[in-house]
């Protein structure tokens, strides 16, 4: 029993306990363990909803009534999770934004950023196919428009459209594959978030500085258990806002409605959580090149380890890329909004401009930026003349401790 016990009681002493974490991190580090919370979460709520949920389209409108209105806390476990995923959504992307800000991508912690970007598109397919299990009006009318945009790739769009559908149309067939999806994927994400977790500790964890801080090192326990613990208690108030009070603000008033495949809503959106995708998606007048943009859209972050060009990582010793930084929030905030309005005027030009900064702060801005820093840096504005980095007081030292 002895020899069962140990392998595991190193593990959680290595990664919990003893693993070290650099002493200035701060609260901002504390939305990857938020983010773990709320996967948890999410599948615990939903194990116990499945277990009430008729996954038929004359039935899982009713059945989900049921379990508001004669399970015992069912309204608990609905809105718990209901809500769950837009905390999850909130959680992420604070992460993801996080990482942009101090340079996490950067390598050696490359294989982290990228299995954390695939993560991301896990999270949103659930989150996507979660929608539709309802089955009121935007669920029935969010999963036609969404699954008709396979049909734009060449060849083999219309097959696969078929195959989602399980028939000619959104129908029982395709509540009954969306609901075995929607079970499923949870646990392939937390396997992932389990890679992530280990790539992470395999090369350490950054930090604010975005030093080498291989020295000034302390344990996680019980510094940044305790600092987790005071954070998750504050998410906790955050979120038990919305589950007491507000357990009906984040969704669409139309999904209360049953589906009728005979009644088509006035202004289709997704969640929330969806609208910048969905605004680059409406500002391509073609719908492939929408598809691919919105795709695009995701998967560009996992290209940054690799197009960045500086070799600096924390925004403090960067003020233009500060800058720009709050720009692309800005700019994501904007496609948020557009994603949400009628397709009119201004907001179809609005939403082209936003969609063009995005792209071209990625494949523009980041790869040429560095570029721009290292000439600037290097720049004697006295003599007007290039000067050797080492020869910049600090200049060496900083780059040396970069890594």
């Amino acid at each position: 029993m002895r020899l069962i016990k140990r392998p595991v009681v190193n593990i959680l002493n290595n990664h919990l306990i003893d693993y070290p974490t650099p002493i200035n991190i701060h609260y901002a580090w504390n939305f990857g363990f938020l983010a773990f919370v709320c996967l948890a979460m999410q599948i615990l709520t939903g194990v116990f909803l499945a277990m009430h949920y008729t996954p038929h389209v004359d039935l899982a409108f009713y059945s989900v009534e049921h379990i508001m209105r004669d399970v015992n806390y069912g309204w608990l476990l609905r809105y718990a999770h209901g809500n769950g995923a837009s905390m999850f959504f909130i959680v992420v992307y604070v992460h993801i934004f996080r990482g942009l800000y101090y340079g996490s991508y950067a390598i050696p912690r490359h294989i982290t950023w990228v299995v954390g970007v695939a993560i991301l598109l896990l999270i949103m397919g659930t989150a996507f196919i979660g929608y539709v299990l309802p089955w009121g009006q935007m669920s029935l009318w969010g999963a036609t428009v969404i699954t008709n945009l396979v049909s734009a790739i060449p060849l083999v769009g219309n097959t696969i459209v078929g195959w989602l559908w399980g028939g000619f149309s959104v129908d029982n067939a395709t509540l009954n594959r969306f609901f075995s999806l929607h079970y499923l994927l949870p646990f392939i994400i937390a396997a992932a978030a389990f890679i992530h977790m280990a790539a992470l500790h395999q090369s350490g964890s950054g930090n604010p500085l975005g030093i080498d801080s291989s020295v000034d090192k302390i344990p996680m326990y019980p510094y940044f258990i305790v600092k987790d613990i005071f954070g998750l208690v504050l998410f906790t108030l955050f979120f038990s806002v919305f589950i007491y009070f507000l357990p009906n603000v984040l969704g669409h008033p139309d999904n209360y409605i049953e589906a009728n495949p005979m009644v088509t809503p006035e202004h289709i959106v997704p969640e929330w959580y969806f609208l910048p995708l969905y605004a680059i998606l409406r500002s391509i007048p073609h719908k492939l090149g929408g598809v691919v943009a919105m795709g695009f859209a995701i998967v560009v972050l996992a290209f940054l380890p690799w197009i960045h060009s500086t070799e600096i990582r924390s925004s403090a010793f960067r003020p233009l890329y500060k800058m720009l930084f709050w720009s692309l929030v800005v700019d994501v905030l904007v496609l948020g909004w557009i994603g949400g309005k009628s397709v009119e005027e201004p907001y179809v030009t609005i939403g082209q401009i936003a969609t063009v900064y995005y792209f071209v702060y990625f494949l523009v801005i980041i790869p040429f930026l560095g570029k721009l820093e290292h000439f600037l840096l290097n720049f004697d504005a006295q003599e007007r003349k290039f000067v050797r980095p080492a020869t910049r007081p600090g200049h060496a030292a900083l780059l040396s401790n970069s890594y």
